[in-house]
């Protein structure tokens, strides 16, 4: 099986793609490196440039006559910069991607995954979400993903394509062999606040304490990247023949969530060392949050995650160690390739 993963050289893009070719799946990278890594693209067949540019899906479609589907992860994702800039945001994720569609299933490329978020969803009175639960995007970011899957879904009912859309929260730690990771070196989630803290010996602040959790701290659900990789893998394995034109959207996570002292908790486990923890009252915009519900996932992909909090902690700071280097090889990368394209628009 061979297939085409948009956003392949980004974090969870890369992982899926090294979970791709760990189980026999051939994986072709597209990706504008406005985020991703070329370092990460290189070990694969990759091309660069935009999803809603025909001219290179035809290519792609071209030189890879084999490809069996595409996993759509290429997307902005940022929340703050997604209000601050929807317009961004709908034509990144919404409009590019009917572009990408497009040209998808003209060249007879008619089956999706789509890589989405449960960000979309309103939390019940437990704080959990299933795929039933009532969608209320709170962010041009997450309705954005909320169109996409409605354009998969009209898609799918008119016979055009078949497509999967998976949902889920917060994506903790790396490749477990270190291959990709996250590349940003300053994230500012509450894991990379951890490390950092962690690194300078201060205290990690929990803002809010307040709410109405099992501890009183916000719930998340961070499940191990290498687990949605796995997952998306596993949704690869249910497109067999024939074609059957249809949308179809599962959660994936923990099944339970994890709070913010839980994580902080499990961030000392995995480092030897206790985790120093203040309190502070919650700043603006911060909300309770949510975990998800993954029946679905076990009954539908066979699937459940296999690691734990922990592990993505230990992964994260793994791989925190090895970013700088990464980076340095990623400058002399793109240093080598505006060289060879400036070269080029010289003859």
């Amino acid at each position: 099986m061979k297939v085409l993963i948009t956003g392949g050289a980004g974090y969870i893009g890369s992982t899926i793609a090294s979970c791709c070719a760990d189980n026999g799946i051939t994986p072709v990278i597209l990706d504008n490196y406005s985020t991703g890594l070329r370092v990460f693209a290189r070990r694969f067949d990759h091309y660069e440039g935009d999803i809603a540019d025909a001219a290179l899906i035809d290519r792609i479609a071209a030189e890879h006559p084999d490809i069996d589907a595409v996993v759509h992860c290429a997307a902005m994702i940022v929340v703050p910069e997604s209000v601050s800039n929807p317009l961004a945001y709908y034509d990144n994720n919404v409009a590019k991607s009917v572009s990408l569609l497009r040209s998808l299933t003209r060249n007879g490329i008619r089956r999706v995954i789509l890589s989405s978020t449960a960000s979309m969803y309103e939390p019940g009175e437990d704080f959990m979400v299933d795929e039933s639960s009532a969608v209320r995007p709170l962010s041009p970011y997450a309705a954005s993903k909320h169109m996409v899957e409605r354009v998969l879904a009209d898609s799918a009912a008119a016979g055009e394509l078949q497509a999967l859309s998976l949902r889920y929260f917060n994506p903790i730690g790396a490749d477990p062999e270190l291959r990709t990771g996250l590349q940003n070196p300053h994230p500012t989630h509450a894991m990379g606040k951890m490390i950092e803290a962690h690194n300078a010996g201060a205290p990690f602040t929990v803002t809010g304490v307040q709410w109405p959790t099992r501890d009183g701290s916000g719930l998340r659900d961070y499940v191990h990247v290498w687990d949605l990789a796995r997952a998306h893998v596993a949704a690869l394995a249910l497109f067999g023949a024939p074609f059957e034109p249809t949308h179809t959207t599962i959660n994936l996570g923990t099944g339970q969530g994890t709070t913010v002292f839980e994580l902080a908790e499990a961030f000392g486990e995995a480092t030897g060392t206790p985790l120093e923890v203040r309190t502070a009252p919650p700043r603006d915009g911060d909300v309770v949050g949510s975990a998800a519900r993954i029946e679905k996932a076990r009954r539908v992909l066979g699937w459940e995650p296999e690691r734990s909090v922990a592990d993505g902690v230990r992964d994260a700071l793994a791989w925190a160690e090895k970013l700088p280097a990464v980076l340095e090889e990623e400058a002399e990368l793109k240093a080598k390739a505006h060289s060879k394209a400036h070269s080029e628009g010289q003859q």
